[in-house]
């Protein structure tokens, strides 16, 4: 089955969620602090790699936060999940649930079946990270279609890092079109 994958360099698409807290969020924004947004998928409270990585992130929210980056995540999950799922989440960033499937296909996430329904009860994506510039557009893109395929958090956030760097000069890259 094929799937539409977001271009870089493309306008991040405008998708609202749900915070914990039951506020309405659009994934696309920014606050007002932030410049940057840093947008992570997880599968959800049933995969204990998503729950690892979340907290790893955690130690970097300082470091993104001084360059202009906010960081929201999202699953498919549900408000009684994500609540279920916060006591082994030690992270300051906002957690956002009811990601669903025309969500996932908008985002050219791969898209899993549960195995049973001791894992989950409700079809997930699987993980995929955005980062949004200035002008809203897509910086960089990772998906992938299993847990354990995950950008290396150290070396993403120097990268960010390196990109916002004025004197780097470093252009949106994986744009060039060979239909023409």
């Amino acid at each position: 089955m094929l799937s539409q994958k977001l271009s870089a360099g493309s306008v991040f698409p405008s998708i609202d969620v749900t915070l914990l807290s039951g506020e309405s969020v659009n994934l696309s924004q920014r606050d007002n602090t932030a410049h940057w947004k840093l947008v992570v998928v997880y599968r959800g409270q049933h995969c204990p790699l998503c729950t690892q990585y979340l907290n790893e992130l955690e130690q970097h929210v300082n470091v993104l936060r001084d360059t202009g980056v906010e960081i929201i995540a999202v699953s498919a999950d549900t408000q009684e999940q994500l609540t279920s799922h916060t006591p082994q989440l030690h992270v300051s960033f906002p957690l956002a649930y009811g990601l669903n499937v025309e969500h996932m296909k908008t985002l050219g996430l791969y898209i899993s079946t549960p195995r049973s329904a001791q894992e989950t009860d409700h079809v997930f994506a699987e993980p995929g990270l955005f980062i949004i510039n200035e002008t809203g557009q897509l910086q960089v893109i990772d998906i992938a279609n299993g847990p354990f395929a995950r950008p290396n958090l150290a070396t993403l956030v120097a990268g960010i890092q390196w990109i916002k760097d004025p004197k780097n000069n470093y252009s949106i890259r994986g744009t060039f079109n060979t239909d023409t």
